[in-house]
This record gives C-alpha cells, sequence and structure tokens, in this order.
C-alpha cells in the first residue's frame, strides 16, 4: 500500500516509517496537517496514518476532513493516532472520518491489522 505517515514527533515519524516500509509499504511521513494534506494530494496514499494531535493550527480532525472533502482522497483508509482513548475520543475520530482509531504508544500489530484488512 502507499501510506502516510503525518506525525510531528520525528522519532514516532521514523519507528512508523521503518516498520511499514520494512512490511513492503511504499510511506512518505509529513510533520504537521498543512504539509500531510500537500502531501496525500501528491501522493494520493491508500492509507493516512495520522497524529490526532499537530502543531501548526490543524488537527487530525482537521486533516481527516480535508482528506474526506477531496474526491480523489475520499476512498483512503484514514488511522487515527492518539494519547486519548476514551469513548468520546473515538467519537470524535469517527466523527471527522476516521476508519481506525489507535491509541498511544501504538500497537503495530493492530496497526499492521488495520492495514491488511484495508489491502485484502
Amino acid at each position: 500500500l502507499r501510506v502516510l505517515v503525518i506525525e510531528d514527533n520525528p522519532d514516532a515519524a521514523e519507528s512508523l516509517r521503518l516498520l511499514l516500509a520494512f512490511r513492503g509499504h511504499d510511506v512518505r511521513v509529513a510533520e504537521c496537517g498543512r504539509t500531510g494534506i500537500s502531501l496525500a494530494r501528491e501522493f494520493v496514499p491508500d492509507a493516512v496514518v495520522c497524529d490526532v494531535g499537530l502543531p501548526g493550527g490543524l488537527s487530525g480532525y482537521d486533516v481527516a476532513r480535508a482528506l474526506r472533502d477531496d474526491d480523489r482522497l475520499r476512498g483512503c483508509q484514514l488511522v487515527a493516532l492518539s494519547g486519548h482513548g476514551r469513548v468520546e475520543d473515538r467519537v470524535a475520530a469517527a466523527e471527522a472520518g476516521f476508519d481506525v482509531h489507535l491509541t498511544k504508544p501504538v500497537d503495530f500489530g493492530r496497526l499492521a491489522a488495520a492495514l491488511t484488512e484495508r489491502a485484502g
């Protein structure tokens, strides 16, 4: 799959990039929402793994809404990464357009399973 990771923590972003690339995915990384949206429009990923708490004025929720509003990106899988896992956090992610909500630290097995399900 073509996977875009939007994560402002450089270590977390690089870890995700390496793990996803090791599983054979074509991975790009963006450090903020604006860059992530631009890169998504250029790269047209199959899946976007996006931190909810991003710097620069756009949250992960804003990113999800922007991607869902773009006809070319509407069908990509959106995976939210959040430090919060309460019911209301999961509801907010779903309302913004995320397909999957995972809490940090990310269980890579769950992320891989979500992407495998998408690829299947």
